[in-house]
Order: C-alpha cells, then sequence, then structure tokens
C-alpha cells in the first residue's frame, strides 16, 4: 500500500512517546492498524504487549477488524475502550463482574428516588434525572471536591444530597458505574505499586486513538501505565474534540508536549476527503481558535464547487429548497445516501423531516430526534386545546389547572369527570376563586373557536402560560429562551394548518414516523438521506452535505458564553463542514418564529 511521507514517518516510529496530529480525513485508522503491524512484524514485539485504546466499543471493533484484515489474525493484541480496560484492571484486583456495573436504569432509579425525597416539583422528572448523572460524572470525573461544585440543575445543597445518597445506594448495593471504575483503578494504582507494576510490564506499547477527547482521569491512569518507558503513541486531532460537555478536555492533548520533553510530533497533513474548496475554507474558519496547533493542510488534489453559501427568508423557505434540492441531486445520478443534513441540536431537524415526508423523500435519523409533541410544554398546550374541545378527563385538568398559578387543590378535582358546577360549589363562599374559575370557562370558549396558530398565542399570552415557563426557569436554573423556545417550536408547527383535525391528524403521522426510525435503526440498509447532529456526524463523510441554520444562537449555540465554548462551537462547524467530500450547502435564515436573527459568525469567517 502506499503511504504518504508523514504517514509512513508515524508508522515506522519505534519507541517513545509520539504524538500524531490527524486533519480530517488524513487515514489515521490505516495509520494505527499499519503501526501495529510494522511493530509485531518488523520490529518482533509480542503482540500481547500491546494495547490499542479508542472510545467507543464500535471503534474499538473496527480497529480490531481492519488490522485482522491486514494481518490476518489478531494474534495477541489488545484493542478496546477506556472503560474496557479499567474493568479488566478492577476485575483482577476486586473480582469484579458484569452484574458489578450499574445499568442506565437503575441509576435513573436511584437518582428518581433522591428527587422525590426532596420534594422537587419537576415537569419532565426523566431529563432532570439525566442531567443530574451528568453533572455527578462530571464531579467524579474531573475530581472536583463537592464543596467547591455549583450545580446547573438545582439548588446546590439539594444536589450535595442527591450525589452523597446516590453514592450511599451504589455502595451499598454493590455496584459501580464507569466513572467509578476510571476512579478506583486510579486509587488502586496509587496504592498498589505492585498491581501497577504489572500492568506496566503487560503493557509495554500503548496505542491511543482519537486522543483529543480524553479526559485528566483517564490521561493520569494511562500515563501510569506507560510508565518507565513511555511508549505512548497518541492519534488525534485538537481541532475536533468536541465532547467538552462529556469531561474531554483538548488542553491535554495540548499539553502533551509537555509532559514528554522527548515527544516527537508528525502532521499527517493530506486530506484525503475533502476538495480544496471545501477544506480551504475550512481551515480559514478553525484558524481563528487560538488555543490550537498551527496546521498546515494540503488536499490529494481533487479540486471541485466553491461552498454554496445562502440565507433564506426563513425555515419552511429553508427547509423547502433542501428537500427541492435534494430531488435535483438525485435526478443528476446520486443516491440518498451521497447526501447528510447536518444540524446543531436534536431538535434542528423537525421542520425539514415533515418536508421529507410531505415530498415522500426517505430519511435516517442518526440521531434519536425527540418529538416535539411529546415534550411535557407541547403537552400542556394541546391539552389546554382539548379540554377547550371538550375534554373533561381529571388527569387532563390536574395537567394545566394550575399552570400558571390559579391555586385550585387537587382534592378540589374529586371525580374522574370534571364538572364546572361542582368545581364552583366546592370553593362556594370564595368569590375570587370562583372568578378565577369562570375566566378559565371563558378562556377555553375563546380557544375552542380559534385556529391552532391563535389558539397557541391565546394560551401563551393572554392565559399567561409563558409567565408560568419564566417561574419554572427560575426555580431550575435555566434560561427562560431554553423553554420559551419549544413553545415557539409549536407555535411554528401550528401555523401550518387551519384547523385543529388536520394539525392533530399531522401530529400523528409524525409521531408514527419517529416510530418508524426507531424500529428501523442504525443499520438500515435502505438508501436514504441522513439527518444527523454536528456531534453524530463525527467520524463520518458524505458527497453533499447541508448545515441548516447556520445562525447566531444556533451555531454557536446561545448557552456557549464563554471564549472556550465558543471555540468549542468552532470545533463543532468545522467538523461538520470536513464531512463533505463534493459538495457543501451552508444555509442560513433572516428569520426564526417571526424574530430577526443574524447569521452565524463562523459563516463570515470561513468566508475570509
Amino acid at each position: 500500500m502506499e503511504f504518504g511521507r508523514t504517514q509512513e514517518q508515524a508508522i515506522r516510529h519505534r519507541d517513545g512517546p509520539m504524538m500524531v496530529l490527524a486533519g480530517p480525513g488524513s487515514g489515521k485508522t490505516t495509520v494505527i492498524t499499519h503501526r501495529i503491524k510494522y511493530l509485531t512484524e518488523d520490529c518482533r514485539i509480542n503482540p500481547s504487549d500491546i494495547l490499542v485504546i479508542t472510545f467507543t466499543r464500535a471503534a474499538a471493533e473496527e480497529m480490531k477488524e481492519r488490522y485482522v484484515r491486514l494481518t490476518g489474525a489478531a494474534r495477541g493484541v489488545s484493542f478496546g475502550t477506556f472503560h474496557s480496560i479499567f474493568f479488566q484492571i478492577l476485575k483482577l484486583a476486586y473480582r469484579y463482574t458484569a452484574q458489578n456495573i450499574v445499568r442506565t436504569e437503575q441509576q435513573m432509579q436511584f437518582i428518581r428516588e433522591l428527587a422525590g425525597k426532596e420534594e422537587l416539583e419537576l415537569e419532565d422528572e426523566n431529563e432532570f434525572v439525566t442531567s443530574v448523572l451528568s453533572e455527578i460524572s462530571s464531579v467524579k470525573g474531573e475530581m472536583i471536591d463537592l464543596r467547591h461544585y455549583y450545580s446547573k440543575n438545582c439548588p446546590d445543597e439539594t444536589f450535595r444530597r442527591i450525589f452523597s445518597g446516590y453514592e450511599e445506594q451504589m455502595r451499598r448495593s454493590g455496584l459501580i458505574d464507569f466513572d467509578d471504575m476510571m476512579v478506583m483503578c486510579w486509587q488502586l494504582f496509587r496504592e498498589r505499586k505492585d498491581i501497577l507494576a504489572a500492568w506496566q510490564k503487560r503493557y509495554r506499547y500503548i496505542l491511543i486513538d482519537e486522543f483529543q477527547d480524553i479526559n485528566r482521569l483517564q490521561y493520569e491512569i494511562i500515563r501510569l501505565i506507560a510508565k518507565p518507558d513511555n511508549n505512548l503513541f497518541i492519534v488525534g486531532d485538537d481541532d475536533q474534540s468536541i465532547y467538552r460537555f462529556r469531561g474531554a478536555r483538548p488542553e491535554i492533548m495540548l499539553g502533551f508536549e509537555r509532559d514528554y520533553k522527548n515527544a516527537e510530533r508528525i502532521l499527517l497533513d493530506v486530506n484525503y476527503r475533502c476538495t480544496a474548496e471545501i477544506a480551504g475554507p475550512s481551515l480559514r474558519l478553525i484558524e481563528n481558535n487560538e488555543k490550537r496547533f498551527k496546521k498546515n493542510i494540503k488536499t490529494a488534489g481533487a479540486r471541485g464547487k466553491n461552498i454554496i453559501t445562502r440565507v433564506w427568508q426563513d425555515s419552511f423557505e429553508e427547509n423547502n429548497r433542501i428537500a427541492g434540492e435534494i430531488k435535483q441531486y438525485l435526478a443528476a445520478g446520486y443516491q440518498y445516501s451521497d447526501i447528510a443534513v447536518l444540524y446543531r441540536t436534536n431538535s434542528g431537524p423537525r421542520l425539514l423531516m415533515e418536508k421529507l415526508m410531505e415530498y415522500n423523500l426517505p430519511f435516517r435519523a442518526k440521531d434519536t430526534v425527540p418529538n416535539l409533541y411529546e415534550h411535557w410544554i407541547s403537552r400542556n398546550i394541546l391539552t389546554y386545546i382539548k379540554i377547550a374541545l371538550g375534554s373533561r378527563e381529571r388527569s387532563d385538568f390536574l395537567q394545566i389547572i394550575n399552570r400558571p398559578n390559579r391555586y385550585i387543590s387537587r382534592d378540589s378535582l374529586r371525580n374522574q369527570t370534571v364538572d364546572f358546577g361542582e368545581l364552583k360549589s366546592w370553593y362556594g363562599e370564595k368569590d375570587w376563586m370562583v372568578d378565577r374559575i369562570e375566566n378559565l370557562e371563558y378562556d377555553l370558549k375563546a380557544v375552542s373557536r380559534m385556529s391552532p396558530l391563535a389558539a397557541v398565542n391565546y394560551i401563551r399570552q393572554g392565559i399567561g402560560y409563558d409567565g408560568f415557563l419564566e417561574e419554572y426557569a427560575g426555580f431550575r436554573r435555566m434560561k427562560p429562551e431554553e423553554l420559551l423556545e419549544t413553545a415557539d417550536q409549536l407555535k411554528e408547527s401550528a401555523a401550518g394548518y387551519k384547523t385543529y383535525e388536520e394539525w392533530f391528524r399531522h401530529i400523528e403521522d409524525y409521531a408514527e414516523e419517529l416510530k418508524r426510525q426507531a424500529s428501523a435503526g442504525k443499520a438500515s440498509e435502505e438508501d436514504a438521506v441522513t439527518l444527523a447532529t454536528m456531534h453524530g456526524s463525527k467520524g463520518l463523510e458524505f458527497k453533499i452535505v447541508y448545515i441548516l441554520d447556520a445562525n447566531e444562537g444556533v451555531t454557536p449555540h446561545s448557552k456557549a458564553a464563554l471564549d472556550e465554548d465558543i471555540e468549542e462551537e468552532r470545533r463543532l462547524f468545522y467538523v461538520a463542514m470536513t464531512r463533505a467530500k463534493e459538495r457543501l450547502h451552508v444555509y442560513a435564515v433572516k428569520e426564526r418564529y417571526h424574530k430577526k436573527v443574524e447569521i452565524s459568525r463562523f459563516v463570515e469567517e470561513y468566508l475570509g
């Protein structure tokens, strides 16, 4: 096989630390597999002395398969994720089995029970539980002193009690989570030098893929195992570090040469994937980041079309154009699977999915797309409409009766069916409560006669649902915009329908399509357009890529406040751009939800 000059240098590196900077499409997997072959066949290194670490089980399997295809057998080389390696160490030291690893459902149940004891009023329990588990993981992985940690989801004292309760429950149940594996390995190696020495002897050559995604604790453990020879071969791209929210720290890669003064550095400087017209602007963009290695990357010579950058009036026009252009690409001989649409968050593709369904164009969502209409905010607003149209179910009333707060007690709704006359008589002499109930009756009658769009507006402004969302955001330490955007999306959907009947039929069809997507799964062989978040697109490539909604507040995301957040957002946009092999479309809009929006600063940066 023909290798480039820098690939050859990386493959033939013998001993000591080496950092391989591998830009997009530069053949890093080829370098890793051929390096293992070089070590075992040319240098006569015992295959069982070699450890290859990746971040996902799928990546480990793929690496192993590529190596087997290359050499005919895995021949004793260890391929695994950080977690699988750490668990192997704990298994031998403490006799752990798979039964000791906590399941996600168990973790969620522990947090649910602890949140219940705190008597927190949560509108979306699952979202709260997932967010708190993510915070617990950060505290452990970053080795943060709990006394100095400030929660993003609830009052700090509440978080500390939940954290301590979770740890106690885990110990009592004899369970460990993935973060415990790291903490326990680190403690074991510091306390038991004999056990550490055994693992140092076992793995004399360590190769790590996607090194830019490593966290502090993983790095400290690997540094211990690599001693004293420090045959540490790391491959990654600091410009593609996009998982800070999971604890990844690109600064670890940036500081590698400080930790290993004798480390060699190689840049795989040829992008074999993108045309020069895509690679050039993407480099112009990423050069705006200050904390990075400077790189001079060339392409393999392929020429193509310039990036198509367009600004549409609104999301309806934008998505309409994408669906129309996909049909044109198909007519020109491309396959559906040649095309991908990338977006910043998983709520991004809803309008596009609806448009593709309308055009009967097959698509596959790589990441789970949440159903807007099942979000608790949408459910609340739709329940108001349901009651306005005649429902008298107690469960429906309980959902909206105090959103906003009318101070109506659950006890006043005694029967399975609610009767307004009975409700008013329950409050009898309390005229102010009777007034509130009569106002609700009036509001519901008004909603029953409105179009879907007018109804959503009236519930939010006239009835005061937006005020309730703002109060709840304050309690949950969220920006109100995060909640109001869901209400805006529902309003946007309602605008497309004249009657409730039409709108509800669409909501059902959309739910059916999402179910079909989920059951088809990622392994589906169907020829389809790929829809993916920018995070989910990493490692993939397509002939044609669309980037959706290149607007401020979307990308970079409105939550990105600090300089390091903006740098991460820029890396994410860079990853999205470099998924495209031949054609790249970057689309933005002038307004979202009838509010003017700015074009993303990243567009100006790549245009130069």
